[in-house]
């Protein structure tokens, strides 16, 4: 048993809901790897838990955290892969933003010695998720065009960073003053707050993909600017968490999305992403990415990192619009 620092979220609302408490933490069970907590992120996921509006989310008062870095601090009965002071990662879910925390060996992923850790957390999470949509979902191809929402954010930066590594052409929504750099990193950006982009990809004949994390009406106008044997991806439903507003139920709007599908004469396809960690794909899928990250195929943006104390204006940054990148919770304890 070992006394710990956490996040917890008292009750759904807004950041005022979120405290740092000191807790008790058993020894991990057969099975499970102690992880002393070095970084986790907040994500959309961490900020949906928070307002009470994730899909099937444990109920109030719950640690978020859905990634994790960390050092291996106890191995537990039958735990053999990792020894003492291995640097890992997780996609935990939840309880990642507490100074240690106990994990299913079998989940633990190894961290390479070159990659840089809180760039590595951030991969976890957000570019896995980008990855397996680009890859695996929407499976894009050499030359294909793509439309992006929320090109600066976590995932639709990783989105541009490996479309283009994909040979894709990647459109996209972001505020203007993101314009250039999104620019010069490749991207051909749009206002998000307007739509000027559905007329102007409907007169390009369409994109052969769309990854849309905002949800709701959103998916509607994304879907209309699909060429036919084109794919919407939707993930995230994190429009509320962004706007601040009381969200309706998600799983009408994922219902309808799919319900899509049902309109085969169109050619276009529907599917709703969210990543597994159980997944037989999870695991050589982040390998590959810390693997990019050491080599330096890949650059990770940060748009701001907050010590575990300061875990308030984190999720207030979470909804500015300044800054591009990953937000970055650093954990580290001593002892």
């Amino acid at each position: 048993m070992s006394k710990i620092k956490k996040v917890v979220i008292t009750a759904f609302g807004d950041e005022n809901k979120l405290a740092i408490v000191e807790d008790d933490i058993p020894d991990p069970a057969a099975g499970q790897v102690q992880v002393a907590v070095e970084y986790s992120v907040v994500s959309g996921s961490d900020v949906n838990m928070r307002r009470g509006t994730y899909p099937f989310q444990k109920k109030a008062p719950l640690t978020p955290g859905y990634s994790v870095v960390g050092r291996v601090r106890i191995n537990g009965e039958g735990c053999t892969r990792f020894h003492l002071g291995d640097r890992v990662a997780c996609l935990s879910k939840y309880d990642g933003q507490a100074e240690l925390i106990n994990l299913p060996e079998r989940f633990l992923v190894f961290v390479p010695g070159g990659a840089d850790p809180k760039l590595a957390v951030a991969l976890v999470l957000d570019w896995v998720t980008a990855y397996e949509m680009l890859h695996r979902a929407a499976q894009v191809k050499r030359g294909q065009r793509v439309f992006v929402h929320g090109l600066s954010g976590a995932v639709g930066g990783a989105l541009l960073a490996l479309g283009k590594l994909q040979g894709a052409e990647v459109y996209g929504t972001a505020s203007p003053g993101k314009h250039e750099a999104l620019r010069r990193a490749g991207a051909v950006a749009f206002d998000y707050s307007n739509k000027t982009w559905i007329g102007a990809m409907q007169k390009l004949c369409g994109v052969d993909a769309v990854f849309d994390p905002l949800g709701f009406k959103s998916f509607d106008e994304s879907f209309s600017i699909l060429r036919k044997g084109g794919i919407l991806v939707g993930y995230g439903m994190n429009l509320p968490g962004l706007s601040k507003a009381n969200p309706p139920s998600v799983v009408p709007v994922v219902l309808k999305l799919l319900a899509r599908n049902l309109l085969f004469w169109s050619g276009k396809r529907t599917r709703f992403f969210g990543v597994s960690r159980a997944s037989r794909n999870f695991i050589p899928d982040l390998t590959l990415l810390f693997q990019w990250l050491e080599s330096g195929k890949i650059s990770v943006p940060i748009k701001a990192i907050f010590k575990i104390q300061d875990i308030k204006d984190a999720h207030r940054e979470y909804a500015s619009s300044a800054g591009m990148g990953s937000i970055i919770i650093e954990v580290s304890r001593q002892g």
